[in-house]
């Protein structure tokens, strides 16, 4: 299973610009780095790391909890869910879940947290301040991406060998639909309004764009190679897509549902979010160990940050 083993390393590290940010809000990106086993904190506002926190297990996915104040790290190869206090910065809480862990979401209220695991065909759902299992959810194969929608009432699951997206009702926690999509999708992204739901495609190098009301794919983007994770920018105007084998990121236009342009960021980009400007876009690049802060408006990198070995942010990594 190729995108939970490390990589070989590319040797070049790009070049910072000089170009500066926009003063803003200061929120901290997270990023998993799975060759060096730790989670380096980047202060958002200085484009610099911050801190640096040990996480065994080569961490990969991520998720932010709503107010900030705890992060959840997925630790694949010991099957495990770390929690990182985001004031002290320090691994307060460990807990095994299963052995393919990789995608993870937080629901809005701060209270659920979930955990699509690879190798069983299930999201776990655990509290999220005990790290207690609730229940486990039958899902397709493979499911990776998870993404919650605006309202707090549904999940929807990316199942990647089965090509497909599950809809989980959060009341309830059952599946009530699906959609067949592109294939092996892998990264998920709802725009603000729930309403459209967009999957980056492995294997078929295109983004499929589902209804989320009917669970009826209604347009297919082509992208470059191997897309692997989304985010929005511009008032939803943009979709930015990572492409791993293309060393870049597509940018699609969300009304045309063209792509609008590609911009060349460092080696095998994944983890992909967007600042709270709603214009930068941070992108986590496997090979390099960096991150591209990508301007949104004018489509170009404007600074690359050092974060470690084997980059990959993989999910909702920016908090407040």
């Amino acid at each position: 299973m190729r995108s939970l083993r490390p990589y070989v390393l590319a040797a070049a590290v790009l070049a910072a610009s000089a170009l500066p940010l926009p003063s803003a809000a200061a929120p901290f990106a997270y990023i998993t780095n799975q060759l060096d086993d730790n989670v380096a904190i980047i202060d958002t506002e200085s484009g610099k790391v911050a801190d640096t926190v040990p996480v065994k297990g080569k961490p990969a996915g991520v998720a932010v909890a709503p107010d900030g104040r705890r992060v959840y790290i997925s630790t694949p190869e010991s099957g495990s869910v770390a929690v990182i206090d985001a004031q002290t910065r320090v691994l307060v809480k460990e807990a095994k879940v299963s052995s393919g862990a990789l995608g993870v979401a937080v629901d809005r209220t701060g209270r659920r947290l979930f955990v699509a695991d690879w190798y069983k065909a299930i999201v776990t759902v655990l509290d999220a301040d005990s790290l207690q299992p609730v229940k486990t959810i039958p899902v397709g194969q493979s499911p990776s991406g998870l993404a919650i929608s605006p309202d707090n009432r549904w999940l929807y699951v990316a199942n990647r060998l089965s090509d497909s997206v599950s809809k989980i009702d959060l009341a309830s926690l059952k599946v009530v639909g699906s959609a067949g999509v592109g294939a092996h999708p892998f990264g998920l992204a709802l725009d603000s309004e729930g309403r459209r739901l967009y999957t980056a495609n492995v294997e078929s190098d295109d983004v499929t764009v589902v209804d989320t009301a009917s669970m009826e794919a209604v347009a297919t983007v082509k992208v470059q190679g191997r897309p692997y994770a989304a985010t929005f920018a511009l008032n939803d105007s943009r979709l930015l897509v990572t492409n791993q084998n293309s060393d870049s990121v597509s940018v699609i236009d969300t009304a045309e549902l063209k792509e609008h342009g590609v911009v060349e960021v460092g080696g095998k980009p994944e983890g992909i979010g967007t600042l709270a400007d709603d214009r930068h876009v941070y992108v986590a690049n496997w090979f390099d160990g960096t991150v591209s802060v990508i301007d949104a408006k004018r489509l170009t990198v404007v600074e690359t940050i050092r974060a470690g070995e084997g980059s990959r942010a993989f999910g909702q990594f920016i908090g407040k």
